[in-house]
């Protein structure tokens, strides 16, 4: 009896022991596999693959870039279009790009020379072709000399036009019409719940709280560059760029009510307040200047 007692309890001893040895569910390899498909936008040696519906302010915004930084690394020019699956530098160049560029003057410069002294050489040979000195003849002498210049003029007038040019065509200058505004609107009522620190990543804004639904205004006036749900921990984000230094951000709206490329008036509706991810009724509103983010307090009137 006693013998038949031991074997059970050696029996379920192995059981329990095998039982412990058995590997858990996959629940951390479907973490993993979430985490990877979110990371191939991210950036890869410093460059970064566009996904749809992204724009240049919006990948500009995400990273804390100055636009017309992005654009200038990528010699992306006005109307600034970029393209799903482009890859765009998100970083400058390095000092051995930079060099080329006086490279290029110097040639550019170099050629001038030659030119003008191209232009030069037929002056003195204009009295050798034999009909211009036979009509100038058959005319009169006094107006010889002065028929020369005109005739070396446009010689030399030729280079003029090149080099006027030259400045403009690799220069994809921003539009330059909305100007830094002088006085800012609040986005929207209710109490300010967190405020911007410089230091802490999260707080790039303010949260303003409310109740869901109610007006979003543009804080100024401008064009909005973004309007969608592409940027992860915003929600329904709609930027407005104010001029070619300023833009505004208003996250986690219930509806957006404006499209890319539209001009908005200062304190036009231009969303509805939503919910953040913790289902917070609130909007996050961001201000930065040349990519970086700014205390939109200091800009906004106190109340």
């Amino acid at each position: 009896m006693k013998l038949h007692t031991r074997m059970l309890c050696l029996v379920s001893f192995s059981l329990l022991v095998s039982s412990c040895s058995t590997p858990p569910a996959p629940v951390e390899e479907r973490s993993t596999s979430t985490t990877a498909s979110r990371s191939t936008s991210e950036l890869v040696n410093g460059r970064y693959r566009v996904n749809r519906g992204e724009t240049l302010y919006s990948i500009a915004f995400k990273y804390g870039l100055d636009w017309k930084d992005v654009a200038g690394w990528n010699g992306i020019g006005t109307p600034y279009t970029i393209y799903p699956g482009q890859e765009l530098n998100l970083t400058a160049p390095p000092v051995t790009r930079r060099t080329s560029s006086p490279r290029i003057a110097t040639r550019a410069a170099g050629r001038a020379p030659t030119a003008t002294t191209r232009s030069a050489d037929p002056q003195p040979a204009t009295p050798v072709p034999d009909p211009a000195s036979t009509q100038s003849r058959a005319t009169t002498t006094s107006t010889q000399p002065q028929s020369t210049p005109s005739q070396s003029a446009p010689a030399q007038t030729q280079p003029q036009p090149s080099v006027a040019t030259a400045p403009q065509a690799p220069a994809p200058a921003p539009s330059g019409t909305l100007q830094d505004p002088t006085h800012w609107l609040w986005p929207t009522d209710g109490r300010v719940t967190s405020t911007f620190s410089s230091g802490d990543p999260s707080r790039k804004g303010i949260n303003i709280t409310g109740r869901e639904g109610q007006d979003v205004v543009a804080s100024a006036a401008g064009d909005v560059v973004y309007s969608g749900n592409g940027l992860i921990g915003f929600g329904e984000l709609i930027i407005v760029k104010h001029s070619d230094r300023m833009l505004t951000a208003y996250a986690h709206n219930r509806q957006r009510l404006v499209q890319e490329g539209q001009r908005v008036a200062a304190g036009q509706k231009i969303a509805e307040m939503g919910r953040n991810e913790q289902e917070v009724v609130m909007l996050h509103f961001e201000l930065r200047v040349v990519g970086k983010p700014v205390n939109p307090l200091q800009y906004l009137p106190s109340r």
